[in-house]
């Protein structure tokens, strides 16, 4: 077992730059130039998040059909946005190893970001059937009991930083949610309909098409939900000592 390694608290610099996020994020009139770089990539994710659910929904709320221009131009949207979003993940722990900005806060703020940006999306995809709501609740669950060993932890002066376990739950959540948003875009896009129309396929077949589609969907998130609860377990394993001093 690889023991917990405690850590200061946060120092005044990391509680600067949260300052800074939480203002820049809130009000947009704070001097982003003197947030760290890693840190503005991170950011861009929790405010990604809102963005990509206003998007996905937007034809549904001004009843623009499968195939409109509006329709067509959300998924056109919601792919790049995603994509940037997701390798901001990247880019943050990249630059903040090049330039020497790991800290206490980004081990936090960068879960919190990938959490924020997921659940955002697995909601979309909830209502749109393509992942199990049983999926959403457990996941949330993980999520939610996840951050609060963190929060133990760093009362304790223990900043988790995210393991192997936990970069692979999160790569199986990008995946998934790109499968989805695949599945969304056959369909958002006018391309089923178009398949039919041509006799290419017939209704039947898109039908049973879509029922596959779905499943195979449903098998990722199925998936997600595993590795998600495999990784929590190896934190509770790593890091059971800080728990356990926590509740003394």
């Amino acid at each position: 077992m690889i023991s917990a390694i405690p850590s200061p608290a946060l120092s005044e610099a990391d509680r600067s730059d949260f300052k800074l996020a939480i203002i820049d994020f809130f009000i947009f009139r704070n001097d982003t130039s003197r947030m760290k770089t890693s840190n503005k990539f991170t950011l861009f994710r929790v405010i990604a998040a809102p963005i990509f659910f206003i998007i996905y929904f937007l034809p549904d709320w001004i009843s623009s059909p499968d195939g409109s221009v509006v329709s067509i131009a959300s998924f056109c949207m919601l792919v790049p946005l995603l994509i940037v979003a997701e390798l901001t993940d990247y880019w943050d722990g990249h630059f903040a190893r090049k330039h020497n900005e790991v800290s206490d806060f980004g081990k936090m703020f960068d879960p919190f970001a990938d959490v924020f940006l997921h659940l955002s999306v697995f909601t979309c995809f909830v209502f749109s059937g393509y992942m199990p709501a049983v999926c959403f609740v457990l996941i949330l669950y993980r999520e939610f009991s996840q951050n609060f060993l963190r929060m133990i932890a760093a009362k304790q002066g223990t900043a988790i930083a995210a393991r192997k376990g936990g970069k692979f739950k999160t790569v199986f959540y990008v995946v998934s949610c790109f499968v989805a948003l695949a599945i969304e875009g056959f369909v958002r896009t006018g391309i089923a309909d178009c398949l039919v129309s041509h006799g290419i396929l017939q209704n039947e077949s898109l039908d049973s098409l879509l029922v596959v589609l779905h499943r195979v969907s449903l098998g990722f998130f199925v998936f997600c939900v595993v590795f998600s609860y495999a990784s929590f377990l190896d934190y509770v394993k790593n890091f059971g000592s800080v728990f356990k001093d926590a509740s003394k």
